[in-house]
């Protein structure tokens, strides 16, 4: 089945993505966030192939909220969980850094993930209990720094509901350096890759984190929410915070920090 995704995720990101790259008419959600006619078509792409891998209903981010919460909360026989596009902006900006997104998830979890950023050809994949990979490579590709004044943080500081928290990381920078692309399904694979070490996010929808952190943990990262320490329980599905890291220790010292600063 993780195959038969992969090939799925590749041919419409071929088919209905890159064919607008660079070329695509825009709009703007009620929220002000910016969508193409490609996500549409990518979603539409998507709701067609994935019954023929998993039979089960399809969440995709562009259906209307309503629609999203009456299908997560019918979802007993399990769901498929899809962003189009992931990282919109970039995309229509023409910024090689967005990816297609796809998960299937039993009982709240993620039990199959793909990302795939057709720009570079990237397709981190993963299946519960069997490991992660990009294009067959085994993730993690690198071990991540051991202390946390040397670490790459991943920090979306406008999500962060704590104006005390993105001070004193504005101020302290208690991290080596810091990155902010645009694409929280690909942070994600990026900490799972050893690009990043740390990662804190204020809130992101379930469209941004299920691939995205089966693929990570997969590939043994850590994770926790601002609130509690059980990333996958809690009331908050549709959005939810995160603090990751792919070391234990680096984990601890990182949480603990988050938590006295927040």
């Amino acid at each position: 089945m993780l195959n038969r995704l992969q090939t799925l995720v590749r041919e419409v990101a071929r088919a209905e993505v890159m064919p607008h790259f660079l070329n695509t008419s825009v709009s703007r959600k009620e929220d002000g966030s910016l969508f193409s006619e490609a996500d549409l078509a990518s979603q539409a792409a998507f709701a067609y192939g994935l019954p023929d891998i998993i039979d089960c209903p399809m969440l995709g981010e562009e259906m209307t909220e309503s629609q999203q919460r009456r299908l997560w909360e019918n979802s007993d026989t399990g769901l498929w969980v899809v962003d189009p596009i992931d990282g919109s902006n970039n995309f229509i900006n023409g910024i090689p850094h967005f990816a297609l997104s796809a998960a299937y998830i039993e009982n709240g979890r993620a039990q199959l993930g793909v990302v795939y950023n057709p720009a570079n050809d990237e397709c981190f994949y993963a299946e519960r209990g069997k490991g992660a990979f990009l294009n067959g490579r085994p993730l993690p590709l690198r071990r991540s720094a051991k202390k946390l004044k040397h670490a790459i943080a991943g920090v979306e500081i406008k999500y962060l509901r704590s104006g005390k928290l993105s001070s004193r990381i504005n101020t302290l920078s208690p991290f080596g350096s810091i990155r902010s692309l645009g694409s929280s399904t690909l942070d994600w694979c990026y900490l799972a890759a050893g690009r990043y070490d740390v990662y804190v996010h204020g809130g992101q929808k379930l469209w941004d984190y299920a691939a995205g952190a089966l693929i990570f943990e997969e590939a043994g990262g850590l994770l926790a929410t601002l609130e509690g320490d059980d990333f996958w329980s809690g009331q908050h599905v549709f959005k939810r915070s995160v603090i990751a890291a792919t070391e234990p220790e680096l984990f601890a010292t990182w949480l603990r920090w988050i938590r006295e600063n927040q």
